[in-house]
């Protein structure tokens, strides 16, 4: 195996289930911006518990569908990228918090490719 690294940026977003960009989730709107603008890969996390600027505890439960949970989306890729990116993203965040920070990639490939 070869070890390969890049120095790559990750960036969070922070926001709950219920946050919305104009008539669409938050969340999806920020995935389907992501792919148009060629960003490598975006997942999001949906949290079992949280509280945020307001205090007000939000979790999961059996006796209702959905409490506004937290959601994290990380978006890795190389700084020009999300450069390009952020101030989009921000502009259509309404509330929750953005995170940036400079971390290696290290990828174990095979030997030859």
């Amino acid at each position: 195996m070869e070890r390969w690294s890049e120095e790559l940026v990750s960036l969070r977003l922070l926001m709950g289930e219920n946050d919305r960009h104009g008539r669409h989730p938050l969340h999806k709107a920020v995935v389907e911006l992501l792919r148009r603008e060629g960003v490598a890969g975006v997942t999001v996390y949906r949290g079992i518990m949280g509280f945020g600027a307001h205090h007000q505890t939000h979790q999961d439960s059996l006796l209702r569908f959905s409490s506004d949970l937290p959601l994290t989306l990380e978006v890795i890729d190389r700084a020009e990228v999300i450069d390009r990116v952020e101030p989009e993203l921000a502009a259509m965040m309404n509330g929750g918090l953005m995170l940036r920070q400079r971390i290696e990639s290290v990828r174990y490939v095979p030997k030859g490719e």
